[in-house]
């Protein structure tokens, strides 16, 4: 009879059973105690949990949320600009003004000015704080999505998410703490959501819409007996491996993933099942009853996940092609607009009618915005704009019905309260209860921290 190693059955039983992507990621965890532990904020936080919707692409800032009468009534002028997207270009030697393709209004009792690209989102402005002055570092797309989700613009780094899980940890260990509702691949990948020097379990888990949203959730033997006796086996192995290694501080967070596995094999599916929501309630994300897929599905998934102890969960809308990258026409903005209008506004009613829209902290953005100007007044699309751009936070924390910040008058660049990526990765932070000063690890020979070597809270969406 053949022997059989600890690393032997753990590798046979990783490679057909019910481990999921966030578990196998516990294995690789460096961190002495549990890893996933709930750990306590560094002030009291105003958000236990943070739903983050991230349209991919560069939605039009000029064409959604921040309205320009000048870019209407300039139409067709001419501006002279050194842009990233245009420097050097053959054929955008001149710049012209390019007026919006949807009209703007004032929404509810705010006032806010809103385009009518999102007229469902729209009705909801009395409960956003709307940020019109964001600009980030970089203008392409690879490097914008990774600094919008990473803080770093060149080289991997930790994902938004898993600095959330890293400082928090969980209260649910039967669900990751980090979810990603994913349809496609997005710009830059798993880097979106890995968790690079952090240690391996504060990485993100992709969710993918459709008939088997997580790989590998349903078990892979005949029948839940057999997968009793393997798990009682592999308790056996790990139990006379750690006898053996008894100053190992590490081997008993990893044997923890182990335990973990059937809590998240069972919870998973019942997170994931919207067969028992009301007609209402798929109602109001434009579902039908039995769809699985869709950024309405992808919505309310987010609502039973925060209801359920996952800290962060990040929603992307299309991925890195047939996106909101609307170069040739910006009536595409209006195919894509629908997709997700509905869906986001019903998770802000939701929230509300469920009691959580106080606990729970919305934001809303995209990689950046796009050019106020082309290469001729009627080009139908526009370029890529990374000096201004809109983004917005809801519910916990945050105060309603304002607009932070302004561009200039043609929605070029910030005029009034810039507020850059790593201020608003601090702003999110603060808002769970971080200090992103202290928020940091040790790598390499120095302390890294989400917002690198800056960031300031932007109190003034700040409830």
């Amino acid at each position: 009879m053949h022997s059989i190693s600890r690393r032997g059955f753990v590798g046979s039983a990783v490679t057909g059973s019910l481990l999921m992507p966030g578990i196998l990621s516990e294995l690789l965890a460096k961190d002495a105690a549990d890893p996933l532990a709930p750990k306590k904020p560094h002030h009291s936080p105003k958000a236990k949990a943070v739903i983050f919707l991230f349209m991919s692409g560069g939605v039009s800032h000029v064409d959604s949320f921040d309205p320009k009468p000048k870019l209407t009534s300039n139409h067709g002028k001419t501006i002279a600009l050194d842009h990233p997207e245009t420097r050097g270009r053959a054929g955008y030697e001149k710049l012209f003004l390019k007026k919006p393709g949807w009209a703007f209004a004032p929404r509810g009792k705010s006032g806010i000015e809103t385009s009518d690209l999102f007229p469902h989102l729209a009705k909801q402005f009395d409960d956003i704080a709307l940020i019109r002055s964001m600009h980030t570092s970089h203008s392409n797309h690879y490097n914008a999505t990774l600094g919008m989700h990473t803080g770093s613009f060149t080289v991997t780094r930790p994902s938004i998410g898993s600095w959330m899980s890293y400082g928090l940890g969980t209260p649910n260990r039967n669900l990751p703490s980090f979810l990603v509702l994913a349809p496609q691949m997005p710009y830059a990948g798993t880097q979106v959501w890995a968790s690079d020097f952090l240690p391996g379990a504060h990485q993100g888990t992709r969710v993918v819409p459709g008939a088997e949203p997580v790989a590998n959730l349903k078990r892979r033997v005949p029948t839940a007996q057999r997968q009793e006796l393997e798990l009682d086996a592999m308790k056996a192995f790990n139990e006379g491996h750690q006898i053996e290694r008894a100053d190992d501080p590490n081997l008993a967070a990893r044997i923890k993933s182990f335990e973990t596995a059937a809590g998240m094999q069972s919870e998973m599916p019942a997170a994931l099942d919207l067969s028992k929501e009301s007609d209402e309630t798929l109602a109001l994300y434009g579902l039908k009853r039995g769809q699985q897929d869709g950024f309405g599905w992808q919505c309310l998934v987010a609502r039973r996940l925060v209801e359920r102890g996952v800290r962060f969960v990040e929603l992307i809308h299309t991925g890195s092609s047939g996106n909101w990258d609307s170069h040739g026409n910006m009536a595409d903005h209006g195919r894509l607009a629908t997709q997700v209008d509905q869906p986001m506004a019903g998770l802000i009613a939701d929230l509300k009618r469920v009691g959580l829209f106080d606990d729970v902290l919305v934001v809303w953005t995209t990689e950046f915005g796009r050019t106020p100007f082309n290469n001729t007044a009627d080009n139908p699309g526009r370029e890529h704009h990374n000096w201004a751009f809109s983004s917005w936070l809801a519910g916990a924390g945050v105060k309603r019905g304002i607009a932070y910040g302004a561009t200039d008058e043609h929605g070029i660049k910030p005029a009034e309260k810039p507020v850059h990526v790593h201020d608003f990765h601090a702003t999110i932070l603060h808002l769970m209860g971080l200090d992103h000063e202290k928020l940091t690890y040790r790598h390499a020979g120095r302390d890294y921290r989400l917002t690198d070597v800056a960031g300031e809270v932007v109190k003034g969406v700040l409830s």
